[in-house]
């Protein structure tokens, strides 16, 4: 995709923003582990739910990259993103096999997208990741807050032992933002691991608002990590502002934090949160592990190939 592709203003300013971050900090490609892609009707009431400012969001949120699928895979490959997941979520029970179906087929037809699944408290969980697990799933979503369950439900327990156990990472919602839910929080976080202490979490947005608990469950837990997602953007900075403290918690774990940014759901240009990244000041190494280097070496992806760091050929 270039230039002469872009269908929506300002895109290919966007783009052209975005391998300028890459050659700055001299990022070949992007890991992105955070990244949406639904059902069409799922998605389209995702978006009536934003557009509506719904409780579960408490805010106004223009949805910046609301395109037909086909552009929003350009307009990532186009940024340089060279993996990505497919993070659905249910609301409610009978919801997460269906959704994994449709995402096993999405990963199928999109071999740069990371084979990605959900799950849900409910009977049957176990049997159903398990077949994700054996169809090749290669990172779990669960969100805590929409489907307003408590992570440590005994439906749950045996799916979490199997995760660790296959060591598949689990991209949870869990911190309180952007409006608390029912189970959000630390505390409900800290007794799955103390009962799974190897699954490989990535706490979602940081943790957003509790970063510093979510930090100390990372610092005590080998396993777990954090995605970046909207965190430290002009947007989150005003309702969930990241600790000054935090930063040199975030440098000491900079093996285990991962970019994510909620595309296409972003209230602002993708640009935005690599270069809220950027302005932490933690530098250039920093950057590269975040951004391209951790998700590399979780998911295996040593062979990754990128764009040219210039953008000569995205």
């Amino acid at each position: 995709m270039g230039s002469s592709d872009v269908g929506h203003e300002g895109d290919a300013a966007g783009i052209l923003a975005v391998r300028r971050f890459r050659e700055r900090v001299g990022v070949p490609a992007l890991v992105d582990v955070h990244t949406h892609f639904m059902p069409e009707r799922v998605l389209t009431k995702v978006w009536a739910y934003f557009d509506s400012a719904g409780p579960l969001i408490g805010r106004e949120w223009p949805i910046t990259y609301r395109r037909d699928e086909a552009e929003r895979l350009a307009l990532l490959r186009a940024f340089g993103v060279r993996a990505f997941t497919s993070m659905v979520y249910p609301h409610k029970p009978g919801m997460a096999r269906w959704l994994n179906t449709w995402a096993a087929d999405f990963a199928d037809r999109t071999p740069d997208c990371l084979r990605t699944a959900t799950l849900f408290p409910e009977e049957g969980v176990e049997a159903y990741v398990r077949e994700a697990v054996e169809g090749g799933a290669r990172i779990f979503k669960a969100h805590v807050q929409v489907g307003a369950y408590d992570p440590n439900d005994p439906l749950l327990g045996p799916a979490w032992g199997l995760l660790a156990e296959a060591g598949v990472p689990v991209v949870m919602h869990c911190g309180s933002g952007p409006v608390p839910g029912k189970h959000t929080g630390p505390e409900p976080v800290g007794r799955l691991l103390a009962a799974h202490p190897r699954l490989r979490l990535v706490v979602a947005h940081l943790g957003m608002p509790e970063y510093t608990d979510f930090l100390d469950l990372a610092e005590r837990y080998g396993e777990v990590r954090l995605d970046t997602t909207m965190a430290c953007t002009d947007f989150s900075e005003r309702f969930a502002p990241l600790p000054g403290e935090a930063r040199a918690r975030l440098a000491g774990l900079g093996d285990r934090i991962l970019l994510g940014t909620d595309f296409p759901n972003l209230p602002y240009p993708y640009v935005h949160q690599l270069e809220a990244l950027e302005r932490l000041g933690l530098g250039d190494d920093w950057l590269r592990a975040v951004c391209h280097g951790n998700g590399v070496r979780l998911f295996g992806l040593e062979g990754l190939q990128g764009p040219d760091v210039a953008g000569t050929d995205a």
